[in-house]
C-alpha cells in the first residue's frame, strides 16, 4: 500500500542578532546571567524549537561567534562593522544574513524568526506556539507582545500644551475614562519574538508586512534588558529559579 506523501517541513531559520559594544549593559551577550552567557539563551531557544530548522548568530565580534558556536548556534559569517553600529536598522542585518544564505550557500528559508538575546525569559515553547499561528493562518508576520498597565493606557496619557493639559489621544478632558475597568486592553511588543515571511519582507520593506498577529506573553516573562536595572531583575528571576 502506498504510503500518504507527507508535507514538507517549511525551512525556518532562526536568526539571533548579538553586535558587540552594547553601552548599557557592557559586553551584554557574553556577560554571565545565571551561569551562562546571556546569549546562551537565545541560542538555546532555537535549537530546542520544534519548527526552527537552522539556528544562526549574525555578530560581528569573533568572541561572541565562539560563545554562539559553544552554545550550539551556526556563525557561518560575521556581520560587516557598518552593520553593528547603534544605528544600525534591523532590517540591515535581517538582509545582510538573507543574502549571505542565498548568495553563498543557496538557502532561502520561508520564514525567518528574529530572537534577540535580550529576552531571556523567553523558551522555546513560546516560539512554536507562535510560529504555529502563523504557520496556521493566512498572514505575513507573528510579534510578541505584553499588555499595557492601565495606568499606562493611551487614554490615560497627557500632553502640556501652553501649560495646560491635554488627553493624549486628543478626547477631550471631561470625556476622560473615569476607571481603569472601562479601558480597553492594549498592548506594547516585549522584544522576544518576530516571526516573519521573507517575501513580505520583500514586497512591504518592513518585516511585519500587511497582516501581523500577536503572541501574547506574560509581563514577568517579557523581561527585556536594555539597563543594568533590567540585568538586576533578570539576575533575580534566575536566583529564584535556582
Amino acid at each position: 500500500m502506498n504510503q500518504p506523501e507527507q508535507t514538507p517541513r517549511p525551512r525556518i531559520l532562526g536568526l539571533i542578532p548579538a553586535r558587540s559594544g552594547s553601552k548599557g549593559v557592557p559586553n551584554k551577550n557574553i556577560r554571565l546571567l545565571g551561569g551562562q552567557p546571556l546569549l546562551h539563551y537565545a541560542c538555546q531557544c532555537g535549537l530546542e524549537s520544534h519548527h526552527i530548522t537552522r539556528t544562526i548568530v549574525s555578530t560581528d565580534c569573533p568572541e561572541i561567534a565562539r560563545v554562539a558556536r559553544s552554545a550550539g548556534a551556526e556563525t557561518p559569517f560575521l556581520r560587516p562593522k557598518d552593520l553593528a553600529r547603534d544605528d544600525s536598522p534591523t532590517l540591515d542585518l535581517v538582509r545582510h544574513a538573507l543574502d549571505w544564505l542565498e548568495q553563498h550557500e543557496g538557502e532561502s528559508p520561508e520564514i525567518v524568526v528574529l530572537l534577540q538575546p535580550t529576552a531571556p525569559l523567553r523558551r522555546a515553547e513560546h516560539v512554536d506556539e507562535a510560529l504555529e499561528k502563523l504557520l496556521a493562518a493566512d498572514a505575513d508576520s507573528v510579534v510578541s507582545v505584553r499588555a499595557v498597565e492601565s495606568h499606562f493606557h493611551p487614554r490615560w496619557q497627557f500632553t502640556i500644551e501652553g501649560g495646560e493639559l491635554h488627553v493624549y489621544t486628543g478626547e477631550p478632558l471631561v470625556e476622560l475614562v473615569p476607571r481603569r475597568q472601562l479601558l480597553s486592553p492594549t498592548y506594547v511588543r516585549n522584544g522576544a519574538i518576530y516571526a516573519f515571511r521573507p517575501r513580505s519582507l520583500e514586497a512591504t520593506g518592513s518585516i511585519y508586512g500587511r497582516r501581523c498577529l500577536a503572541y501574547e506573553m506574560s509581563a514577568e516573562l517579557s523581561l527585556n534588558i536594555d539597563t543594568l536595572d533590567d540585568w538586576r531583575e533578570a539576575a533575580a528571576h534566575f536566583a529564584r529559579a535556582a
